[in-house]
């Protein structure tokens, strides 16, 4: 093993992954004995890749899990210069990181519209929850539907601050028509956690539903997402 001398004293090198017992290595484990056999942290060290001289990936994967206390769901959360404070972590592998969680966001989304028709709120709620309840700022997304109730389009009309957005009743409206949907759900995030709607979600709501229904389109539901679940007007005898 190389040394190397720091300040006076005599310091061992953080061996490579490559002169890791086959056992302790990632990639080795992945092959050997599945994903599942895996921890977190050593999933992370194969997106990882590489650490430095003082660190392996499998340090840095590690610490990255401490910096967000253990939890997939935190981790997620972290944008790209969160990330980037960890030792060993620079532009490119935290770029990497997030993109692998946002892959893991969309595979949720996609597995949870596996039904072929959206009956009630909990057939699109995981699937509007997993893409967008860990956006620190809000957004507003419409779900446009056929006669069938089937998902043609999901689309964010809206995007804005920590503490709200404005969705515009004409543009909604015009993309409606433009996917020739008969029905449409509206969701939005609160990324304070909160899942109460406010007096301005509920005058929002009414505006569209009145409006809509000018042109023969019905709205089906607007769905309040963030972390804890989700809320839902239809089922609160709202709409």
């Amino acid at each position: 093993m190389r040394m190397m001398k720091k300040e006076g004293t005599i310091e061992k090198e953080t061996p490579p992954m490559r002169t890791w017992m086959a056992s302790e290595r990632p990639r080795d484990k992945f092959r050997e004995m599945g994903a599942a056999s895996l921890t977190d942290a050593e999933l992370l060290a194969i997106v990882i890749q590489n650490g430095n001289r003082e660190r392996t990936a499998l340090d840095i994967g590690r610490d990255l899990l401490l910096r967000s206390r253990n939890s997939l769901v935190d981790l997620g959360r972290l944008s790209i210069r969160e990330i980037m404070k960890i030792n060993g972590i620079g532009m490119a592998k935290a770029i990497t990181i997030s993109a692998a969680l946002e892959l893991g966001r969309r595979r949720l989304a996609t597995e949870s519209l596996q039904k072929p028709q959206i009956r009630g709120s909990r057939d699109i709620a995981r699937h509007l929850q997993a893409r967008f309840q860990d956006l620190p700022h809000e957004v507003f997304a419409v779900v446009f539907l056929n006669r069938a109730n089937r998902i043609l389009h999901t689309e964010v009309v809206s995007s804005g601050g920590i503490t709200g957005t404005v969705a515009d009743t004409r543009i909604i409206l015009k993309k409606a028509l433009e996917e020739d949907a008969t029905g449409i759900i509206l969701c939005h995030n609160h990324p304070s956690g909160s899942l109460k709607p406010s007096r301005a979600d509920e005058e929002l709501t009414a505006k569209i539903h009145d409006a809509a229904r000018l042109f023969d389109i019905r709205v089906l539901d607007h769905l309040i997402v963030g972390s804890e679940g989700y809320f839902s007007f239809s089922d609160n005898g709202m709409l």
